[in-house]
């Protein structure tokens, strides 16, 4: 590695100056203090506040992270579409067991969860595909996600094939893309304080409701 780089990478510092994340004034609902934070993440103008990271563990126990796009917040956790074909639909359908990640780096604040998947209804799916942009449904038909190509020409004839298919017409949600809604078992609220000594609270599921305790950073 570069000398260079290295010692880049050992002599960069950054001190955090967020303001303080408290116990007593967390809401005791993680979902909803969620809700507090995204709001106040959608009107700071960051850049795609709902982008996520989401790590998958296939079944030869190879784990695999990719940002994905939050589509909605329901009271029972957090939803995404994808491709059921696709590497991560795969993934899911061995092993429900995920993590997501996101990262809001202007605020500071970080938001670890861990939880299982399910898939969300096809009227839900149904729903959010058919207010997607029509260029965006032909790509969906048009893409074998996560699946080798010989060039982006054969993508690109595909495109125009099922332009023509379903020209003048709605295109129909393909039966093989649909989404998932990740149901969480613990929540950790992150937020970057100075000298490292950094707020942490972490929320865990249990029969009924949710326990709220603070961690070392």
């Amino acid at each position: 590695m570069n000398e260079d780089l290295i010692n880049y990478l050992n002599e960069i510092r950054r001190d955090f100056t967020g303001k303080p994340l408290n116990m007593e004034t967390v809401h005791k609902n993680p979902m909803k203090q969620f809700e507090v934070w995204f709001e106040e993440a959608s009107n700071g103008e960051l850049l795609d506040p709902y982008a996520m990271s989401l790590t998958t563990v296939n079944e030869k126990m190879q784990p695999s992270t990719r940002i994905v796009y939050m589509r909605g917040i329901k009271d029972e956790g957090f939803v995404f579409y994808t491709n059921y074909n696709s590497n991560k639909g795969k993934d899911l359908s061995e092993n429900k067991l995920v993590s997501l990640n996101f990262f809001w780096g202007e605020l500071e604040r970080q938001i670890r969860i861990e939880g299982k998947v399910n898939k969300v209804s096809e009227e839900d799916s149904d729903t959010y595909f058919a207010q997607r942009p029509r260029e965006s449904q032909i790509g969906t038909w048009a893409s074998n996600q996560s699946e080798y190509i010989n060039s982006r020409s054969e993508l690109e004839e595909k495109v125009i094939y099922f332009t023509g298919k379903f020209k003048d017409v709605d295109v129909p949600r393909p039966e093989h893309w649909g989404g998932f809604i990740v149901n969480p078992t613990k929540i950790e609220f992150w937020q970057g304080r100075p000298n490292r000594l950094h707020d942490r609270i972490v929320y865990t599921k249990g029969s009924n409701d949710w326990k709220k305790s603070r961690l070392s950073p």
